[in-house]
């Protein structure tokens, strides 16, 4: 083996050897960021459990209630054709 081959060798372990270090100091700081994320969550999720135990319970909203002001249509009225309301938009200016 020549001194070039095995200055060759030497390159080729070298750069191996730092890759391997790079990938070890790589996932400690990705992990290190991980633990900084959860711990984070975790302190949040803490905040927002004392905020809701403070807070006075409030009522839960009725079904009634909810349907009553999702509902645009009134229970007695018929439902228009779609003849009738096309003239009324017609006659009411807009243009189609």
């Amino acid at each position: 083996m020549t001194k070039e081959d095995r200055d060759r060798a030497q390159a080729r372990f070298d750069k191996a050897a730092k890759a391997a270090q790079d990938a070890k100091s790589g996932k400690a700081e990705r992990d290190a960021a991980a633990k900084a994320v959860l711990d984070n969550m975790a302190k949040l999720k803490a905040l927002r459990l004392a905020r809701e135990a403070a807070e006075p319970k409030r009522a839960p909203a009725t079904k009634a209630a909810k349907k009553a002001r999702s509902s645009t249509k009134r229970p007695d009225e018929k439902p228009v054709a779609l003849s009738e309301w096309l003239a009324s938009q017609q006659n009411g200016g807009r243009r189609t």
